[in-house]
């Protein structure tokens, strides 16, 4: 009969007591075996059968967004060892923030889009700590109309409306001043998006009617700059996203701004229990991951970024420069979102038969797998992106070293097959 054991006999015979039910002991160099394989990790990937891929796009979110430095990602393997109380961490991380970014308070968030339901939640609840458990079904009282640009509703309207709010649109000026009502709770901008108001009008007149104003920035930067120029021009609150070109882990965000809304935005944040962002968890991990993040960020240089984002789509266009007809251009777009060197490549469609559509799939399909931007073939996938049928978009700021040589070399691979066919 198996000897029962308790916890004093347990502990007695160490950490490798059991396994599987079984009561055999670890030895020495067993230990330090399993310990060795242990700290090298598993290939989760392989293990799941999930293809890892090039990425050729640029920081979509279906694409898993920015690979992270060597640094946040040491930062995030130390911090998992220890555990902390969550508020104090959140506070000192956005005392930390808030003063190498130029603002007066700061808030990491789990994603851009989760600082904006925090964001407006703060806007629709601040000085008023019963409204946090009421919104977004109960509203009686509370201030609901969020002001908006007609040309700036987007994809992300949801994370706005997830608080009770409802959008009230307008396309000029002079509409947008009279707008505002005894409703009015904020006034939002989307900064890569078009419109016929300007940043700075934005603002200014929301602010002579005492109304908040938020930015969604979440992809803009770099430059590195555009991390305090929002909050300087006045925006009461700015969300970036952590996991794109600041390279952090991607399932975070940056809120920005004043520190009344900075905290009353906390106070609808995770921990906090039955809350509107109480399911928008960012652990210790992705706290610390950020703060690295943007101290790495900080430590770049504008004009060196550009200078390595431009040697790579070189490179890649040096692969393609004898196929018939091809032409390659660096472009840059002009809108605040993705401004950064991208390649460009078109082509004839009479002499290379193929069509951008089925370049991704081919690039798709090989090994490594390569993944274009989604611009490829088709309509503009993001704000100031060219597209179309013979239109080939290459994203070179994700790729890691080497890489640049892979899609090229591809690329060269799968245009030339569809010339041979002509």
């Amino acid at each position: 009969m198996a000897r029962r054991l308790n916890r004093r006999t347990f502990l007695g015979h160490g950490t490798c007591g059991l396994l599987a039910g079984s009561a055999a002991l670890c030895t020495v160099p067993e230990l330090a075996a399993k310990s060795s394989t242990s700290n090298k990790g598993l290939d989760y990937y392989q293990k799941l059968g999930v293809t890892p891929l090039i990425n050729a796009a640029g920081t979509y979110t279906v694409l898993s967004a920015s690979t992270m430095p060597d640094q946040v990602q040491a930062a995030i393997a130390l911090a998992a060892k220890q555990p902390v109380n969550l508020n104090e961490l959140h506070d000192a991380a956005g005392e930390y923030l808030a003063k190498r970014l130029r603002c007066e308070a700061a808030l990491v968030t789990s994603g851009a889009a989760a600082a904006l339901v925090v964001g407006t939640a703060a806007c629709v609840t601040r000085g008023n700590d019963s409204a946090v458990l009421n919104i977004p079904t109960d509203m009686g009282g509370l201030k609901n109309e969020v002001i908006i640009q007609r040309t700036h509703r987007y994809g992300y309207d949801h994370a706005i409306r997830n608080c009770g709010t409802r959008f009230v649109e307008v396309e000029t000026l002079e509409q947008y001043g009279q707008a505002f009502s005894d409703r009015t709770v904020m006034a939002h901008f989307f900064n890569a998006g078009e419109g016929k108001i300007s940043r700075e009008d934005w603002v200014r007149v929301a602010h002579s009617h005492n109304v908040p104003c938020f930015n969604d920035a979440a992809a803009d930067v770099p430059p590195i700059s555009n991390l305090w120029n929002y909050t300087q021009m006045g925006f009461d609150l700015v969300a970036f996203s952590g996991g794109k070109g600041l390279r952090g882990p991607q399932c975070t965000g940056l809120l920005l701004g004043r520190k009344d809304l900075i905290e009353a935005a906390k106070k609808n944040n995770s921990p906090n229990s039955n809350t509107v962002g109480r399911g928008m968890k960012v652990a210790k991990e992705e706290i610390v991951g950020l703060v690295a993040a943007v101290d790495w960020f900080l430590g770049q240089d504008d004009a060196a970024m550009e200078a390595e984002y431009r040697k790579r789509a070189e490179l890649i266009a040096s692969h393609l420069k004898n196929i018939p007809t091809v032409q390659t251009q660096i472009f840059i777009p002009e809108v605040a979102a993705n401004h950064v060197p991208h390649l460009l490549i078109t082509y004839d469609q009479n002499r290379v038969k193929i069509v951008g559509s089925e370049v991704i799939q081919k690039m798709r399909a090989g090994k490594p797998r390569i993944e274009l931007n989604p611009s490829t073939g088709g309509a503009p996938a993001s704000a100031g992106l060219p597209g179309g049928p013979n239109t080939i978009v290459v994203g070179v700021w994700m790729l890691q070293s080497g890489e640049d040589q892979i899609v090229g070399r591809r690329l060269r691979e799968v245009l030339e097959d569809a010339t041979a066919r002509t």
